[in-house]
């Protein structure tokens, strides 16, 4: 099944030379998923009553071109495939033309909210998403990303502004964070158009994370750690 909606890019998505914002765009493929779960009964309003919530464990987003201010898109969002208690979801992102301007795949678990544990994914369940095996946004498969070493560290403090309705930090705004980490003439004069988010542990309010910057190939990476544990590494490129 392969679910779809319609969105346009409005000042709040936008920003240099007009352009939509990474942000924006990887919000737009978060909110189409969380309407295609709605659709089939595990959205948003059945956390309380069923208990159980989506938590993503990673993205993956390539944007192909970049959308402008009022632009009309179209995004789709299907389940890829489902490992035990691991669910792969991609997506595309449409102009009105019906040319692919981006796309992304994710990685997610189900969560017991009341035990703080992951769900398998029985059958009753994955028959629901009607998984599109045969249709894939990537060639290759999503991997885990692994750095060493660092140029500089920096402290971040999360704010009420990052925190999300499960009282963590909102997926979306690791990538803020990241921002706010990286030099300023890499900020201000690259272009990212390869995103990659891995999410290791939770954050909640009023954390210090420590966050390592370091750079690899064309890779501007920010490691991101509490309590010496991962929490986070964004890379962008």
């Amino acid at each position: 099944m392969i679910y779809e909606s319609n969105y346009k890019i409005g000042l709040e998505d936008i920003g240099v030379n007009n352009q939509a914002t990474n942000k924006a765009i990887i919000a737009i493929m978060e909110d189409v998923s969380a309407l295609h779960s709605a659709s089939i009964g595990y959205g948003v309003f059945e956390i309380e009553t069923k208990r159980r919530a989506w938590m993503i464990l990673d993205w993956k987003v390539k944007i192909i071109k970049r959308p402008k201010y009022s632009d009309e898109i179209i995004a789709q969002t299907w389940s890829r495939k489902t490992e035990r208690i691991y669910a792969y979801r991609d997506f595309q992102l449409k102009d009105k033309e019906g040319d692919i301007i981006a796309i992304g795949t994710s990685k997610w678990i189900l969560v017991d909210i009341d035990r703080r544990r992951p769900v398998r994914l029985t059958s009753d369940i994955v028959e629901l998403y009607e998984s599109e095996t045969d249709k894939s946004a990537f060639e290759e498969e999503i991997e885990d990303i692994k750095y060493e070493g660092y140029i500089f560290k920096k402290d971040y403090y999360i704010q009420r502004r990052d925190i999300d309705m499960n009282e963590h930090m909102h997926n979306l705004n690791y990538l803020d964070m990241a921002h706010e980490i990286l030099p300023e003439d890499i900020y201000k004069n690259k272009v990212f158009d390869n995103i990659r988010i891995v999410y290791k542990k939770e954050i909640v309010y009023g954390e210090k994370v420590d966050c390592y910057y370091e750079e690899q190939d064309n890779k501007y990476i920010v490691t991101a750690k509490s309590n010496d544990k991962i929490n986070a590494i964004i890379e962008l490129s």
